[in-house]
């Protein structure tokens, strides 16, 4: 393996290069080669570091032991902190060439200063050329040995396994059933042109965008539109790619394949939305940036002053000293060792962490877009309510519908049957099951002729719809009749679960002052019913996946920091569009790795985690940069002999250990983080303490009331 190819590009979070700052703008692959290069580069700078410091006689002196007599012995820290420097140090010091091109100093420019300076002062040493005391062979074998193991734990937190875009593409069929004049061939989707004709059987996913010549079928289009029901398409219907026909085989005319599909669409706002993500620096490479300058002015100053004041051999001891101590142990870990235990603390708590600046970002949100299915509810129908006429009770409603739809594979169907038996009642057997597209389905049950269906079976049989359903149907909750032997016993309505936390995790964001939005593909109805039920503020509801995007926009331009959670293929430009964007952990592999956050849960109380997690953490990395900076600001001036003129001057071996003392403070400090207790029930709780008497009540977004679309 070639480690010096590891320029200052490869190095993507890590290196602080500000290009590499955008979600996702390396690219998923890189991530873990990168990783599994820098763990092993560090280990072998490990085993070269030992005998580099051991044999070091700066090191010997400060600890106070003897070196063997023989001569080899001395160039046994010079050979091997020379490939250290160019094979260890490498990454840094191409880093800082690149940042130097850049005009944008920060930390690789700091420590490739520092590890230059400490090697060149060191080879004098080596050499006779420079006093005994310019030997810092051991604080460049530890330099690039921290400053690696920095870079590899921050890359392993970031690390990313899988591609929005590949996953996108993967929700397309591996083949498709074209009709060629009456005769069935199979071909790849990327075979199909704009006015073929395409079969799709039941269960099998829609190869390309197309009108439906023939066939009625009940399609799935929960991964594009977000709809949480399967939406009716028949003849002149249009059907997207991707999406899946769940009943019954539908044959369909292609109108649009390739880049012009509305997947491909997507695709293209998850692209877009990536590369324009913010560029935000690091506070830590800010920080760099300055101590760089402050390092450098003071060097120049040290040197100055002390050719003038002093001797050029002081000057020489003294410049070297400023800048070698200037090296940023403590800054190089401040960052990483908070975001590896950050991130370890998340997981335990349910919370995945891929991108730090989202996690950083997650305190300063005032507004959070959830979207409705699968994040707010449980993306599934459940029965909500049964009604029975009189002479008939619900229960037995219930269990009659159930014995006709117990060989049904339809979600409906199966919604049903488990609320049968879910209240443990007894299911008579069936016999005679017929479907009827679009009707219903009918089967004989204890010798009378029971069904089970929408409008169109009320229609057959000339029956009107009980009343009570109306106020079903405007609360948007699905409706089916059951009738037997052509009479209406009664009705069942059937709605997406909300769940149960659902009202906990927007009870405590509205404690926290933060305001709740949400937006789905479901109808006003739907979507009003689950914002009444949950004291949501805001709702945009019918919205299609490219207006998702468009609405965190919307919002955004309003002045709010909005951090958006879905979990479907449709939320996905939405998640990266936003300022965080959180995915469920059982949505798509798409809307996962989108995000920079994603719950590993469906637990939506753990938004609440995400933010305590994202304010704790803030807090430890701002204490360990001042603690860090601090060490240089207060160590270099006094390295630089600004107290020469009252007699004192830092000895190196004092400010060496106070390289030291400030590394193991920021390490001690991040090491708090681990007392965080990020379980979802115990951070709302938390959120609800946090409540202050004059709390003002979480302020909607433009104050506009439900329904307010685009």
């Amino acid at each position: 393996m070639d480690h010096g190819s590891m320029d200052h590009a490869a190095l993507g979070h890590a290196s602080m290069d500000h290009a590499s700052m955008d979600h996702g703008a390396m690219g998923h692959a890189g991530h873990g080669d990168h990783v599994g290069q820098f763990r092993r580069l560090f280990w072998v700078m490990l085993v070269l570091a030992v005998p580099v410091v051991a044999f070091s006689g700066m090191f010997a002196m400060l600890l106070g032991y003897d070196l063997p007599d023989a001569a080899w012995t001395a160039w046994i820290s010079p050979v091997l902190g020379t490939v250290m420097y160019l094979w260890g140090g490498r990454p840094f010091l191409t880093g800082a060439v690149t940042e130097l091109r850049q005009r944008s100093p920060g930390m690789m420019l700091l420590i490739a200063l520092a590890i230059t300076v400490a090697f060149l002062s060191s080879w004098g040493a080596s050499l006779g050329l420079l006093a005994m005391e310019l030997d810092f062979w051991w604080e460049l074998a530890l330099l690039i040995v921290i400053m690696l193991l920095g870079h590899w734990i921050e890359m392993r937190s970031l690390a990313q396994s899988s591609s929005a875009l590949e996953s996108l593409a993967a929700l397309l069929p591996d083949t498709a059933e074209r009709v060629d004049a009456g005769e069935v061939t199979v071909v790849a989707p990327a075979d199909l042109e704009v006015g073929d004709l395409v079969i799709v059987r039941p269960g099998g996913r829609i190869p390309a965008d197309g009108q439906v010549t023939e066939g009625t079928a009940d399609v799935d289009e929960s991964m594009i539109t977000g709809e949480s029901r399967p939406v009716r398409r028949g003849p002149g219907s249009p059907v997207v790619a991707g999406t899946v026909a769940t009943d019954t085989a539908l044959r369909l005319r292609v109108t649009a394949v390739g880049d012009d599909t509305a997947l491909a669409g997507i695709r293209r706002l998850v692209a877009e939305a990536q590369g324009s993500s913010s560029r935000a620096q690091r506070l830590a490479d800010r920080a760099a940036g300055w101590l760089f300058w402050f390092a450098l002015g003071v060097g120049v100053l040290t040197a100055i002053a002390w050719t003038v004041f002093g001797s050029p051999e002081d000057a020489v001891m003294r410049t070297i000293t400023v800048l070698v101590i200037a090296c940023p142990h403590a800054l190089g870990l401040a960052i990483p060792l908070v975001v590896s235990i950050a991130t370890e603390r998340a997981a335990r708590g349910g919370v995945l962490v891929t991108d730090r600046l989202a996690l950083e970002s997650m305190r300063t949100v005032d507004t959070v877009l959830f979207d409705k299915t699968g994040t707010l509810t449980r993306g599934e129908p459940v029965v909500s309510r049964v009604h029975a006429v009189a002479g008939h009770t619900d229960d037995e409603v219930l269990a009659l519908a159930a014995a006709v739809e117990a060989d049904s594979e339809h979600p409906l169907a199966k919604a049903i049957v488990t609320a049968a038996r879910t209240r443990a009642l007894t299911v008579p057997a069936a016999t005679g099951f017929e479907a009827s597209t679009a009707v219903g389905v009918t089967a004989s049950v204890d010798g009378r002729v029971t069904a089970v269906g929408g409008p169109s079976l009320l229609s057959r049989h000339d029956a009107e719809p009980l009343h009570v359903t109306e106020a079903w149907a405007a609360e948007g909750a699905i409706v089916l009749h059951v009738l037997r032997d052509g009479r209406t016993i009664g009705a069942i309505g059937l709605a997406d679960e909300v769940r149960p936390e659902s009202r906990e995790a927007v009870d405590a964001l509205h404690a926290l002052g933060i305001a709740v939005v949400m937006i789905t593909g479901d109808a006003e109805a739907v979507a009003h019913a689950v914002a009444a039920e949950l004291g949501i503020d805001r709702v945009f509801a019918g919205v299609h996946p490219d207006r998702k995007a468009a609405t965190v926009v919307q919002l955004q331009q309003e002045g709010h920091r909005v951090a958006m959670v879905g979990d479907g293929v449709n939320d996905a430009p939405a998640l990266t569009q936003a300022d965080v964007g959180i995915a469920i952990g059982a949505g798509t592999d798409v809307a996962i790795a989108s995000a920079g956050v994603i719950l590993a849960s469906d637990d939506p109380r753990s938004v609440l985690s995400v933010i305590e997690l994202s304010r704790a953490s803030y807090r430890k990395m701002t204490q360990n940069l001042w603690w860090a900076a601090g060490y240089n600001l207060l160590a270099v001036p006094l390295a630089a002999g600004v107290l020469a003129p009252i007699g004192f001057v830092l000895p190196m071996e004092v400010g060496a250990l106070l390289m030291s003392a400030s590394t193991v403070v920021v390490a001690v400090n991040a090491q708090l983080l681990r007392r965080l207790d990020l379980r979802p029930e115990v951070s709302t709780a938390r959120a609800h303490g946090e409540r202050r008497p004059d709390t003002a009540p979480a302020t909607p977004p433009a104050a506009a009331p439900h329904g307010t679309g685009h």
